[in-house]
Order: C-alpha cells, then structure tokens, then sequence
C-alpha cells in the first residue's frame, strides 16, 4: 500500500445547527487503503461521504482529493450507491446502465463506439457481470444490479472510490462478491476506499482502519483499536460490550436504550438492529 496521501481531511466540523457531527476531524487516508466508516443512524456516515462528493460543505476545515479542493464532478471520485431496485420494463441492458458510466468529456478525451463497448466489457468482466450483459437491469437480481454500479463508479478508475453502504439489502454470497471487487480496486489500483456500512463483519477481511462516528464524536484506528468495548463505550455514553464470535464481531449493549447502536450489530437479546428479527 503506497503511503501517499488521496485524501485529506483537516480541522474539519460538520454541524447541522446545534447538532454536531463531528469537530476536529484531521485525517489522512492513503493511495491503496480501505477505510470501514461505521456508525449508527444519523451519526453522519453519509454526510461525511457528501464533503468528499462536494455536495456538502464543512463548517469549518478542509478536505481535499489528491491534493486538490474538492469540487463536485471530479473524475478522481467514484461512487457506488446503496442498492435500489430498478423499477419493472426499465429499456435498458446491463450493458448501457455500465456505459453511462464510460464518458469521454468527464475523461477528457473523445470515445468512439468501439472503445466504449471494449471498455464496457472490460467493466463487465471485471465486476463478474459478462454473463448478463445484455440482459434488461429491470430482470436482474440486486446482487447482480449492485455488480452493476460498480462497474459503473470503476469506469473511470478513480483515485478515491466511495462506497455509501453498496452491500444493504444483498444476500452473503452477493455481499462477498461486491465486497471482494471493491478490495481489488484498492489492491490492484491503488484507489483510496471509503466504505459506509451498518456491518463490518462481512468486509472484515479487507479493512486496514475504521472510522466510527457515534454522538457527535468520533475515533478512529485499526479493527481491533476501534472495535473495544471501552471505544465504544466512551462514544455511546452507555455500556456497550464487543465480543468476537466465530471470527464475527458482535456489539452487544448493557441495557436496552434507542440511544446505542442501531447499527447492524447484535443486541443483548439477540436482536438483529437492522432487520429487527
């Protein structure tokens, strides 16, 4: 992993009238580094994905893209949504919704027909996709719709790719695939990833450093800093136990509060927080 930083963060505040989301934030992510962005709802996962799109703006601070302001529109950005379904009889393949991706003014340069459909199939190979490729999206699965928008946010090969929780609503074998593309495009490319999501376990594997933001604060540190029952305590305000179970963590809480993390984890009954089953 190169140690040049993509992205940067300095003295940043993000704040919505009283609410702060987070203060003094100063942070480096490097070319190559998958960085898990964890946090319960509202704690501004998505806000923080927002200052790095240059569709929100920080109170206070800076963050910049390969040394750059960052400003909406840069092709050193790429961004994979979370998962909504195409409504029914939509007129397009999987092939066209991937070479919306494949533009040649945001590139700088002028493509032809042919170096779009190679450079679609590329994408398509490479996301695992080449088997539906001419399929309508409106008849595909979520997984493979995912596959997709991946394929999509890489068309450009971005220095900074931007994950805003691509894996909600995705089986376990679909999480794995999506989760494993996205690890090759830090490994192989050297793009800096920032990934949003409710569950680390299923990218555990791949993570170098979490930022978890939680009650207007924030820590941030490798897996095993982060992810400690003190950490999470301390930003909760309330007791909060991390066990590791069969290779998984699990974020149980002390006593049943809608203040602790509704985050995906596991609560103390056993409770799933996202599904409620």
């Amino acid at each position: 992993m190169s140690s040049s930083p993509i992205v940067h963060f300095e003295d940043a505040r993000l704040a919505y009238g009283s609410r702060v989301l987070w203060d003094e934030l100063n942070l480096s992510i490097a070319a190559g580094e998958f960085l898990a962005v964890l946090g319960p709802n509202g704690s501004g996962k998505t806000s923080f994905i927002n200052t790095m799109l240059g569709t929100t703006s920080l109170n206070r601070g800076s963050v910049a893209i390969a040394g750059a302001p960052v400003r909406r529109g840069s092709a050193a950005v790429g961004l994979i949504p979370q998962q909504r379904p195409f409504g029914d009889n939509v007129p397009l393949r999987a092939r066209d919704l991937v070479a919306l991706g494949v533009d040649g003014s945001k590139l700088g340069i002028r493509i032809g027909r042919s170096a779009v459909r190679q450079k679609v199939d590329e994408l398509l190979e490479m996301v695992g996709a080449s088997g539906y490729a001419n399929r309508p999206v409106s008849d595909l699965s979520g997984g493979e719709q995912q596959r997709l928008r991946a394929a999509q946010a890489l068309a450009g090969n971005p220095r900074v790719l931007l994950c805003d929780e691509p894996l909600l609503s995705l089986d376990l074998h679909h999480q794995q695939a999506i989760s494993e593309v996205i690890h090759r495009q830090a490994v192989e490319r050297e793009s800096a990833v920032i990934f949003v999501t409710h569950e680390i376990n299923p990218i555990l594997p791949y993570v170098d450093r979490v930022l978890y933001l939680a009650e207007g604060r924030f820590h941030l540190g490798t897996v095993d800093e982060v992810m400690q029952s003190s950490v999470l305590t301390e930003l909760y305000g309330a007791p909060v136990e991390v066990l590791r179970v069969n290779g998984r963590i699990v974020v149980v809480s002390g006593a049943a509060s809608s203040d602790l993390p509704a985050d995906g984890h596991e609560h103390a009954e056993d409770i799933d927080l996202e599904t409620g089953k």
